[in-house]
């Protein structure tokens, strides 16, 4: 079995009722592609991580308001030469610091340290096209598939420009193709949600466009190869950045998980009547 995990932000928060899934039924994973937020779930599920370890390190670190303060003030220039060293520019965080100051330990700094083979969705941004990270510096691969325009840097990565992963491939279940007799991709992109009616705000508006943007690209990726499993847990009502949510996200999400559990084992048994 391969895994695809997806981006959407803190939506991906529900990736983790698929990573304890699969912890229950005691399946792992041949290999692991992921995008933007997925690429984080799937490092921490490589690395050797369970869904329960996950979970509680979400929660206590992104989910935990006073932790995001104190970790996000540890990340304040400690001179006016540092803060100015890279150029002002308003409105974008340095993704490489932030994801050094929330990663957990367990993610090891280079790809061939992990248990479980991993690959990164990058989007060269003057290339135009995607770029997949499997191999040396894995944090690096990871600040650059969480990119998010507009809010954070985009990452140089061999002197090539790159942003967020799901910009060019929002969910890479077809770069595990042939790698396993079972694929699964985990759809968290969601998308705009509203009573149809209400003018979105500016940055509604602007991540809705990406979620549309985005499950364009899905609806062709699938029409070209879908994947043998899809789960798509229910994600709409919360927003790109809403990680203090994360309790509450997981509340919502929560029949992902035996909807996982359910589909696998009965894909499981229709792959081994055919075989």
């Amino acid at each position: 079995m391969a895994l695809a995990l997806g981006g959407g932000g803190a939506r991906g928060i529900a990736h983790i009722h698929v990573i304890e899934a699969l912890n229950e039924l005691g399946i792992r994973p041949v290999a692991i592609a992921g995008s933007s937020i997925g690429a984080l779930m799937g490092a921490g599920m490589a690395a050797g991580m369970t869904g329960l370890e996950i979970r509680n390190y979400a929660l206590s670190t992104v989910g935990h308001r006073g932790e995001v303060l104190n970790r996000l003030w540890q990340l304040r220039p400690s001179s006016l030469a540092e803060a100015m060293a890279g150029g002002i520019r308003f409105g974008q965080l340095n993704i490489e610091k932030v994801l050094k100051a929330f990663l957990p330990e367990a993610i090891p700094a280079r790809f061939s340290d992990l248990e479980i083979p991993l690959k990164v969705m990058v989007t060269d941004y003057y290339g135009q096209t995607e770029r997949v990270c499997d191999s040396g510096d894995l944090r690096k691969a990871l600040a650059a598939s969480c990119a998010l325009p507009a809010v954070f840097m985009p990452v140089k990565i061999d002197g090539r420009v790159m942003i967020d992963g799901g910009i060019y491939n929002p969910i890479p279940f077809d770069q595990l193709r042939g790698a396993a007799d079972i694929v699964i991709a985990v759809d968290v992109v969601g998308g705009p949600d509203g009573d149809g009616k209400t003018i979105p705000s500016r940055i509604d508006s602007l991540f809705g466009a990406s979620q549309l943007m985005m499950q364009s690209i899905i609806a062709m990726k699938m029409k070209a190869g879908a994947p043998d499993l899809l789960l798509r847990p229910d994600v709409g009502r919360f927003r790109v950045l809403d990680f203090l949510r994360a309790q509450e996200l997981l509340a919502a999400t929560a029949s992902a998980k035996e909807q996982m559990k359910q589909a696998l084992c009965d894909r499981i048994r229709h792959w081994q009547a055919g075989n």
